[in-house]
């Protein structure tokens, strides 16, 4: 019987007892090492996420959406790589409940955030901030948001520009909000200003040199996010990240630095008009192109840094706004001479198309098809999930989006939605549904005496909703009212009474 000597099949493998103890010690490196290049494949098969959202920019006043005066060949060339959308819809008519339905995945009979508006601080917190602006209806901690689920699935989050959805110290704090960083803006009404006193990095404000919120200054607002989202990139190129810039062009006052000014002075016509709100721009037609054109160079330079870190073959790029362009010559805006709208009835404020109508351009080179144009009826809360889908993210239970993954990945089979819903007790009180060529919209609902009266319109045949077609077909006039009277839900922060009677009466 042959008895294994230990000793001999231990020398066998280590000759000697230096190198035992150096394979020893090696063991836990190369697993430590191994660990690494498990978590930085990872990393790189999830893609970096950047949502960029310009602010009441209209559906038209992008060169690939037809614009003839205001130059955008950095948003166009995204375009013209990525996928154009004809028939996407902002979250809402105005500012802070479209950035809600944006971030939350839910539209405006769900989401939280249905209005512009302040709610009332206690006097310790103006105290504590000193708020010369005191922010809007704060988002609840109990709503999950895009930043929230990136976040926790280890993205580095952060957002640049106009924030509106609650102060610091409140639940609508960007950083309880999913954002490791936040700079810019977080009260709409100090984005009035682009050359702005200051601007708050998370809690704390910096001080913009040289402005003192008159026409002109020395730190223009728009270069100052572009710099950080820059710089943000930068620190974080080695994880995935989210960038949400919710820039503030080209909403008003007109502003924009000389150079900019200069391409347009000699090119764009001015005439005379009655001022109305805001500062007064003694180009106002010039400035605003460009702003726009501005806001399109900064695009470019943050495209460029992606090129520079080799992040572009796994960066998702997404540009959209928030709702349609300014109405009645406001601040010297002049959406009739830019055909802002299109086609389009309505403004910033309106239901009607053109003011809830917006560009959707989404980019992901050797992912998403070049050059193609999709007309799926989809709108701002469909992002969250499609962003969760292309991220791998699981989306949080009770929203109203859909994941446009297939159609930005070329694939067959596109969920579709059977409708899209908005309300708005504001501008007189509105509420409207998309459902397939169908466009149903109820207005002027806020007065004690309303009345429900529902227009229809074909917006295959007349996209500009110039003919009501209820009386013909009121089969479908039916359907559409069942969609409005279902999908309200009552808020006690936005009253809406004649749609909360209905509600509470069934």
């Amino acid at each position: 019987m042959t008895t294994l000597s230990r000793p001999a099949n231990r020398l066998k493998l280590f000759p000697s007892r230096s190198l035992f103890l150096a394979v020893l010690f090696l063991v836990p490196g190369l697993i430590c090492l191994l660990n690494t290049s498990l978590n930085a494949a990872d990393s790189a098969s999830r893609p970096n996420i950047i949502l960029i959202m310009a602010d009441d920019l209209g559906y038209a006043e992008l060169g690939c959406y037809g614009q003839k005066w205001i130059r955008t060949p950095t948003i166009d060339q995204l375009a013209e790589e990525g996928i154009r959308f004809t028939s996407f819809y902002s979250g809402n008519a105005v500012c802070a409940p479209s950035r809600c339905c944006l971030l939350t995945g839910k539209h405006p009979g769900h989401a939280w955030v249905r209005n512009n508006g302040d709610p009332k601080h206690p006097p310790e917190m103006w105290e504590k901030y000193g708020w010369e602006f005191p922010g809007q209806n704060p988002i609840p901690d109990e709503e999950i948001t895009l930043a929230e689920i990136l976040h926790d699935a280890g993205y580095a989050t952060g957002a640049m520009g106009k924030w509106g959805l609650g102060h610091f110290g409140t639940t609508g704090d960007p950083n309880k909000q999913g954002f490791d960083l936040f700079y810019g803006f977080n009260c709409q009404r100090h984005a009035h200003n682009h050359y702005p006193k200051f601007l708050w990095r998370n809690n704390t404000k910096e001080i913009q040199p040289g402005n003192d919120r008159t026409l002109t200054g020395e730190t223009y607002s728009q270069d100052q996010f572009t710099k950080v989202a820059i710089e943000f990139i930068r620190e974080n190129q080695k994880k995935p990240f989210f960038l949400y810039l919710p820039f503030a062009i080209p909403h008003l006052s007109i502003q924009v630095t000389e150079d900019s000014l200069a391409e347009y002075t000699s090119v764009i016509p001015e005439e005379d008009y009655v001022h109305k709100g805001y500062l007064q721009h003694p180009k106002p037609r010039a400035g605003y192109a460009a702003m726009i054109t501005h806001m399109d160079r900064d695009i470019g330079k943050i495209m460029s840094v992606l090129r520079e870190c080799h992040l572009d073959s796994n960066t998702v790029v997404i540009f959209t706004s928030d709702n349609g362009p300014t109405y009645d010559r406001l601040g010297g805006s002049d959406s009739e001479f830019f055909a802002s709208a299109g086609p389009f009835r309505g403004l910033k404020g309106s239901l009607y198309e053109g003011g809830i109508r917006v560009p959707l351009v989404a980019w992901w080179p050797n992912h998403f098809p070049a050059g193609r144009t999709s007309d799926v009826n989809s709108a701002h809360w469909d992002l969250l999930p499609t962003i969760a889908e292309l991220t791998g993210v699981k989306a949080p239970a009770g929203i109203d989006g859909i994941s446009l993954a297939p159609t930005w990945q070329g694939k067959p089979n596109q969920p579709e939605h059977e409708f899209l819903y908005w309300e708005f007790n504001a501008y007189g009180g509105q509420q409207a549904v998309r459902m397939g060529q169908w466009k149903g919209i109820r207005q002027k609902l806020s007065p004690k005496n309303a009345k429900l009266v529902t227009e229809l319109y074909d917006l295959n045949a007349d996209p500009g909703e110039s003919k009501d077609l209820a009386a013909e077909h009121p089969e479908i006039v039916e359907k559409i009212e069942r969609i409005m009277r279902e999908q309200h839900t009552v808020s006690t922060v936005f009253p809406f009474p004649i749609l909360d009677q209905q509600t509470q009466a069934e």
